[in-house]
């Protein structure tokens, strides 16, 4: 009786020591704090899991009964999105490369691991950089800066075309570069993905000194050094 005994407390042992052992792999091999609903760039179709600070990039986009911010803005440095999601809650906002140029995102105090000579030569042509107001009829995008910029919307082009262009603003000048009118028209009723994704159809791509597309050597903005992602907030 007693060799019988002694197995069964080895066949307990065993079970409990596997048991243990299997929900520690389990835990330790999930990911961390990398929510599934951050989302992903029209061109890269991947960003940062969590932003300085506390707050993922689901929150900042996803908040409950959100009333705060009216668009984030990501900065990409060709297929590396650099720092946070900035939210913007101000109806203006500023973005430049270093202070004191503007009031707002401030690019320059980015941390960014890019060695690239392009990358480096187009931050230093940032400077005053754009400026973003959200008006009545849209949101308008001003070029400060000494060099041109490259803007692609949906709302910019003909709604049965099917290539978007990309459009070059010179310093000092302005564009409406976002429609919320005809950004609602172009999306179906039943469009349950768009329901879900508040920056599915609500994405302006902003790129500094470079451009891309068809009369371009760049064929997508993430081959671009320095470019911004303005994901409109839809509710």
């Amino acid at each position: 009786r007693e060799p019988a005994k002694n197995r069964l407390y080895i066949l307990i042992f065993f079970f409990f020591f596997f048991f243990f052992f299997f929900f520690f792999l389990l835990f330790s091999s999930a990911p961390a704090d990398c929510p599934d609903s951050v989302p992903s760039s029209t061109e890269t179709g991947g960003t940062n899991c969590l932003a300085p600070g506390g707050l993922s990039d689901s929150q900042v986009l996803q908040e409950p009964g959100d009333r705060s911010h009216w668009c984030v803005v990501a900065y990409w440095e060709e297929k590396t999105r650099v720092g946070r999601l900035y939210s913007v809650q101000e109806p203006s906002l500023d973005i430049f490369y270093d202070l004191p140029q503007g009031n707002g995102f401030c690019l320059g105090q980015l941390n960014s691991d890019n060695k690239s000579q392009l990358v480096q030569k187009v931050r230093s042509k940032i400077g005053y950089g754009i400026q973003l107001t959200k008006e009545v009829d849209g949101v308008w995008v001003y070029n400060r800066s000494s060099y041109p910029i490259f803007i692609k919307s949906a709302t910019l082009d003909n709604p049965d075309s099917r290539t978007l262009l990309v459009h070059k603003v010179f310093p000092g000048f302005s564009i409406k570069a976002f429609d919320y009118e005809k950004a609602y028209s172009l999306q179906r009723p039943n469009d349950h993905e768009f329901m879900q994704q508040p920056w599915t159809g609500f994405t302006v791509q902003i790129s500094f000194v470079k451009g891309w597309g068809q009369c371009y050597t760049r064929q997508f903005i993430s081959s671009c050094p320095c470019w911004l992602e303005v994901i409109f907030n839809n509710r």
